[in-house]
């Protein structure tokens, strides 16, 4: 037994041997898949992905009115720094921020993101991820640019800091607009730029195509900014409309605001669409609305006759025509229109039953949204009209105390212009999905409201009070034009009553006359001129000349 230490020695080199290799075979054999898949676990992340936010374009697909731009951000996990004052040093020379304001976030406990800074350049972010510093790392955050700045931003609205669609279409079409979130699986690395997340794919969200045209809203906005230069009005709206189908071609609000700046706007009512989202008294460009109702009913015709003593009694209170000096005698009803008489309209109410009028109110679609595709649309039920007070239906004849909004009184002239139909507004044309797969939206008649022999006969008559009345500033030479002006008070918003020295100056038409292509409203807030014949119609005629000329239509008459 002389070797038995050598045969110890060779047992204990087997016993091991056959350890290693069962415990070999047990790991790359028996739990291969086990850890295989705890090391792909340490080697790959699964991150969450969304795909991009759809696009706005206008009718001209060329024209953008929102689009997707990438930003990237740095930040740091300070617990992974080991130089803090050399990732801040280095850092600096990149980003232009000062070394004690990043070393500041660096030293930050309890915290393993602190933002160095967003909206990256893309030669920053190429600088960034070149030095490959431990603890400092790149991420993108989708980003929304709008291209046209402050042109139909009341219109497009402006993804907020949450990444969620507020006011306008951004908001009314979050959930269209907005890409779909899933899983993909992507290398661990310590700074993380991949390009290829920028391309499109199928969860993305869906692009809308409006029935805006630019160059109509260019134009309309530039009307306004007009305004302001001559008439110096506080705030001032312009819709156009295609009375046969509701398509909104232009929409236009004074002042607007830079949706890539939103955060700087202090006044949050700026965001509001004040065609959608305010409501007025529209005053004397309601009184073809009650026209309408009388001619259709059988109580009037265009040549229907009362004697204006230039003021009326409607129990106790006393209501005058605006130039309070003047009577003017026997005058038909056309002639109500073109001198634009208060005791004429009040004539014609006292013919109409209350619950009648009341029932054209809703006909017309003046108590009731008009269901536009923009969030946050509002309405008047105009209540105080339902306590049958005469007094109330007096003053609403000639559109004071009764409440609406811009697109509401819009929509109500096209049904003159179209031949008696509602239609329903609406500002997007087409979807279109990452699939390329379009979904059209189609015209929408919701009801007759108006015979054609009335919308004839109206048609008339306002082709009248432009070419015989107040209105002949709204004219277009070798065109028939039909519209109504109002200038009607602003109430107060406390209490009762009116402001002595605010008022509202409106003008309605649509155009050529006898076959119209669009209705227009122009509504300027507070101007510091003496008429609505002199400050709206003569915006009206502006726009009407510049898409009579856009759209090649030809003149009805030679000039």
């Amino acid at each position: 037994m002389k070797n038995w230490r050598i045969y110890l020695i060779l047992i204990f080199i087997i016993l091991f041997g056959a350890g290693i290799i069962i415990r070999l075979f047990d790991l790359q054999i028996l739990k291969h898949k086990f850890y295989q898949s705890q090391a792909l676990g340490q080697q790959t992340v699964f991150e969450e992905i969304e795909g991009a936010r759809g696009r706005v374009f206008f009718k001209d697909a060329a024209k953008n009115l929102a689009v997707n731009n990438n930003n990237w951000l740095v930040y740091v996990d300070p617990q992974k720094i080991e130089d803090g004052k050399g990732v801040a040093e280095r850092l600096s020379e990149i980003i232009e921020i000062s070394n004690s304001q990043i070393l500041s976030k660096i030293e930050k406990e309890n915290t393993s993101y602190a933002i160095i800074k967003n909206k990256l350049t893309e030669e920053e972010v190429n600088q960034i991820n070149n030095l490959k510093l431990k603890g400092v790392y790149l991420d993108r955050f989708p980003g929304r640019y709008y291209p046209q700045e402050k042109i139909a931003a009341s219109v497009i609205g402006f993804v907020g800091g949450d990444q969620i669609g507020q006011y306008g279409l951004e908001g009314y079409y979050e959930e269209i607009l907005k890409g779909e979130k899933s899983f993909k699986e992507e290398p661990l690395t310590l700074i993380i730029f991949n390009p290829e997340k920028l391309e499109p794919t199928s969860l993305d969200g869906s692009d809308l195509y409006l029935t805006i045209d630019y160059s109509v809203q260019l134009e309309a906005e530039s009307l306004l900014n007009e305004a302001k230069e001559k008439f110096n009005i506080d705030s001032g709206q312009i819709i156009v409309l295609e009375p046969d189908t509701g398509k909104v071609v232009a929409m236009a609000d004074f002042p607007s605001f830079d949706p890539n700046q939103y955060p700087k706007e202090k006044d949050l009512g700026i965001f509001q669409n004040s065609t959608t989202q305010k409501i007025f008294e529209p005053g004397s460009v309601l009184k073809p609305i009650t026209m309408a109702i009388a001619l259709n009913e059988g109580k009037i015709t265009p040549d229907t006759t009362y004697v204006d003593e230039g003021f009326v009694k409607v129990g106790i209170s006393t209501i005058y025509n605006f130039d309070k000096t003047k009577k003017y005698g026997v005058q038909t009803m056309t002639q109500v229109l073109e001198r634009s008489l208060n005791t004429g309209a009040v004539f014609v109410s006292r013919l109409i039953e209350p619950n009648v009028f009341l029932d054209y109110l809703d006909k017309f679609g003046l108590v009731e949204k008009t269901g536009i595709d923009l969030q946050g649309e509002v309405y008047s039920r105009n209540e105080n009209l339902r306590n049958g007070r005469e007094i109330n239906f007096a003053t609403a004849s000639f559109g004071q105390g009764i409440e609406m909004t811009p697109i509401q009184l819009a929509r109500a002239f096209c049904v003159i212009a179209n031949g008696g139909k509602l239609i329903k507004p609406y500002v997007v044309d087409k979807i279109v999905d990452s699939q390329k797969e379009e979904t059209e939206t189609n015209p929408k008649i919701i009801k007759e409201v108006i015979s054609q022999q009335t919308t004839s006969q109206l048609t008339t008559m306002l082709i009248s009070a432009v070419e015989n009345g107040f209105a002949k500033k709204a004219k277009v030479s070798g065109y028939y034009v039909a519209g109504k002006t109002g200038t009607a008070q602003v109430p107060y918003e406390d209490k009762k009553g009116y402001y002595p020295d605010k008022t509202i100056h409106s003008f309605v038409g649509f155009a050529p006359a006898l076959n119209p292509k669009f209705v227009i409203l122009v509504k300027l807030d507070n101007p510091k001129d003496s008429s609505s014949g002199e400050t709206a119609a003569l915006t009206f005629s502006k726009l009407a000349q510049y898409i009579l000329n856009y759209w090649h239509i030809p003149p009805d008459y030679e000039q």
